[in-house]
């Protein structure tokens, strides 16, 4: 078993009335969750049942709300029971479908999961507005994956793993960087058979979410998209020379890169700025929310291209993690005049800079760019994200914290 950082939450939500609801990527590990959630309650003299519309012979029980009841019943009877709901999104108004079942004050807990194409198809959101939470559940990250590798004798004391174990650290950070989070190609250890299940999880993605779901016709259009988007992460993307390349419209782009946010593929970071003559301000920077994943669409799996930025994309799906918890945005910071700062936690309050260096720093070592915005925003803090320096600057007013990456795991730099 890999464990789950989201099974101690969604355990916690067992007792909530709300439907349960579990989203993520194709083959992030949402069923195999609510698996062992169904084996935790039975263990524990509780009962439950399993549906996954993705059997033909579960899916006879959707055709109406009574349907279902009746086989619920079968199973559970007319006491307090769970009821797991696997690729909902099969489901046609499956949110409607959920509302009038919920509606009825049934004895039973629902605890559901589907891929992002749910909001885009169902409007599942809309339709359960307060009737539900929803969990969303990534690739691996880092931590898990660490904890996985080392059978989680270091759960507690992380940071001390990381500061002794050095060379072991570089060496499951560099096979993270290379292959990602997807819980099958961690599992699998040949190299050959990695590369297989990464095409069949993308080509799953394509035929499930995009062809069948999405009704998008020209699929290899959205799939050369997906490769050029793979190739520009952490840069800034030109919307007309994506469709001066692709032959598509911009609206068509626009559209297309919509749904890869939602079916949680690529996540978007917006500029920070105040000053519009000076600042960029309507650009867009992407990431990947897996990097296996991306390194397979830029041709790249398994033999590391553009680290720097792939590990920049790294630390970002650290801090998009960590900002689910608290209201900051993650931007970044563009001049008119090429000054770049990967990234900018902006508080609402308050604003942090964020470089990233794939480097082993000896000693300190801060930007150009850096200066000019603590020159410019006199933020309390910054940091720099390194390899292996762990230190503190100052910058005029402006403490500047050089850290190794793993240390953003663990602390808050959200306040």
């Amino acid at each position: 078993m890999i464990k789950r950082k989201l099974f101690e939450e969604l355990k916690n939500h067992l007792s909530k009335q709300e439907i349960s609801f579990i989203v993520g990527p194709r083959q992030a590990g949402k069923t195999t969750v609510m698996l062992f959630l169904k084996e935790y309650l039975e263990k524990i003299g509780e009962r439950a049942v399993f549906l996954n519309l993705d059997i033909e012979l579960d899916k006879e029980f959707f055709i109406s709300q009574s349907r279902l009841i009746k086989k619920i019943e079968l199973e559970l009877g007319k006491q307090k029971g769970f009821v797991f709901i696997d690729e909902i999104q099969r489901k046609d108004d499956a949110g409607l479908f959920l509302k009038g079942i919920y509606d009825m004050n049934l004895p039973y807990k629902f605890i559901g999961s589907g891929s992002g194409s749910v909001e885009l198809k169902e409007k599942i959101h809309e339709s359960l507005v307060g009737k539900k939470r929803i969990f969303e559940l990534s690739p691996l990250s880092f931590e898990e994956f660490i904890n996985f590798k080392t059978e989680c004798r270091y759960e507690d004391r992380l940071t001390d793993f990381f500061s002794v174990e050095t060379e072991k650290v570089y060496e499951l950070l560099e096979e993270y960087l290379n292959f990602g989070g997807y819980p099958r190609i961690i599992l699998e250890e040949k190299f050959d058979e990695k590369l297989k299940l990464i095409n069949e999880i993308y080509q799953s993605y394509m035929e499930r979410d995009i062809s069948y779901l999405l009704k998008i016709r020209k699929t290899e259009a959205f799939s050369n998209l997906v490769k050029i988007m793979a190739a520009q992460v952490g840069k800034i993307v030109n919307l007309s020379e994506l469709s001066s390349t692709l032959g598509m419209s911009v609206k068509t782009i626009k559209e297309y890169l919509w749904y890869l946010e939602k079916t949680f593929i690529l996540q978007r970071v917006t500029p920070y700025f105040k000053n519009v003559r000076k600042e960029i301000a309507k650009s867009l920077v992407f990431y990947f929310y897996d990097l296996g994943l991306r390194n397979f669409m830029s041709a790249d799996f398994g033999r590391l291209k553009d680290i720097g930025f792939i590990f920049q994309n790294f630390v970002f799906n650290i801090l998009r993690e960590k900002s689910k918890i608290s209201s900051s945005r993650i931007c970044f910071w563009r001049t008119k005049d090429k000054a770049e700062i990967d990234f900018v936690i902006d508080t609402g309050k308050s604003v942090t800079p964020i470089e990233v260096k794939y480097k082993k720093l000896a000693t300190p070592e801060i930007p150009r760019a850096l200066r000019s915005f603590v020159k410019m925003y006199k933020p309390e803090k910054a940091l720099i994200i390194n390899l292996t320096l762990d230190t503190t600057v100052s910058l005029n007013q402006t403490k500047i914290y050089i850290i190794p990456f793993y240390k953003i795991m663990k602390n808050n730099f959200f306040n």
